[in-house]
């Protein structure tokens, strides 16, 4: 795909290292440390952006609507990795929060030729969950030039669909298109073009930062706790009995009783205040 002119596009630039195969593995190490740390840096600088895309969602999902993720290699794995890990955290359905990868299922764990150059697909991968006006796609993109991503965020924008974008190049045609865009600007990574390095590292914390507001403004946080998580083993439900010690004030075999019944904190301690105030 053609660059569009005044694109700033860092992540193909050469390393700021070179000689990278006679380095000592302590260099290596410090090095990528060196480098990581300019990460939170530039994602920072992108906050203000960042806070507009969650407003937006927030007042969608509040209406019915979900959230896609859209993207292709590293950028797809991290879409679904932050959309997996939703519903066991805040104990939402799993269609609230969805990630799609160009190549399908398969590509997760093995890449699948060309799949990202398929400007069609993602809207057809789209069309599967019934996608509707309440939505919003996020496309996640390095490059910013992904034509998955493109096609995808084009036919959203066509059906009335806010859109929003993570990406780690300036001035790039997916920002461009992107009612919302997030643009990192991570620089060269280590390895010429590893984009899997730094800019894999600012999806993700952007990623981490939009899904926790969101589930937050939703109403899936009390204080500062998961009181939806899914309890779905002996540490979690370790977790849960100590949540309801603390917000009731009741003994650990209370609190343990109470998990046992509603399977659920706060079910659980909703449950509890209200016995004990009526």
């Amino acid at each position: 795909m053609q660059m569009q002119m005044g694109m700033i596009n860092t992540t193909e630039k050469d390393s700021n290292y070179q000689n990278l195969d006679k380095m000592s593995v302590h260099e290596i190490l410090s090095n990528i440390n060196q480098e990581d740390k300019t990460v939170p840096l530039a994602v920072e600088q992108e906050i203000p952006r960042i806070e507009a895309l969650v407003k937006v969602i927030v007042t969608r999902m509040k209406k019915g609507g979900r959230l896609f993720y859209i993207g292709a290699g590293t950028s797809g794995r991290l879409g679904i990795l932050d959309a997996s890990e939703c519903p066991p955290t805040y104990g939402v359905p799993f269609d609230w929060v969805i990630g799609l990868i160009a190549g399908g299922d398969t590509a997760i764990r093995k890449a699948v030729e060309f799949a990202e150059d398929d400007e069609e697909q993602a809207w057809k991968d789209l069309e599967e969950y019934a996608i509707n006006a309440n939505d919003v796609v996020i496309g996640i993109a390095a490059s910013g030039t992904t034509p998955y991503v493109i096609g995808g965020l084009n036919k959203a924008n066509e059906m009335g669909i806010a859109t929003g974008c993570i990406v780690c190049n300036g001035n790039s045609p997916i920002a461009a298109i992107a009612q919302y865009p997030v643009e990192v600007i991570v620089g060269p990574e280590f390895v010429t073009g590893s984009t899997r390095m730094k800019a894999g590292t600012a999806q993700k914390l952007a990623l981490n930062m939009i899904s926790t507001a969101v589930m937050i403004q939703l109403g899936r946080v009390k204080g500062n706790k998961m009181v939806d998580m899914q309890l779905s083993n002996h540490k979690l439900v370790g977790r849960g009995v100590r949540m309801v010690m603390a917000e009731t004030g009741t003994d650990e075999e209370t609190a343990t009783a109470l998990i046992e019944k509603f399977g659920n904190v706060r079910k659980a301690i909703d449950n509890y205040n209200l016995q004990k105030n009526s």
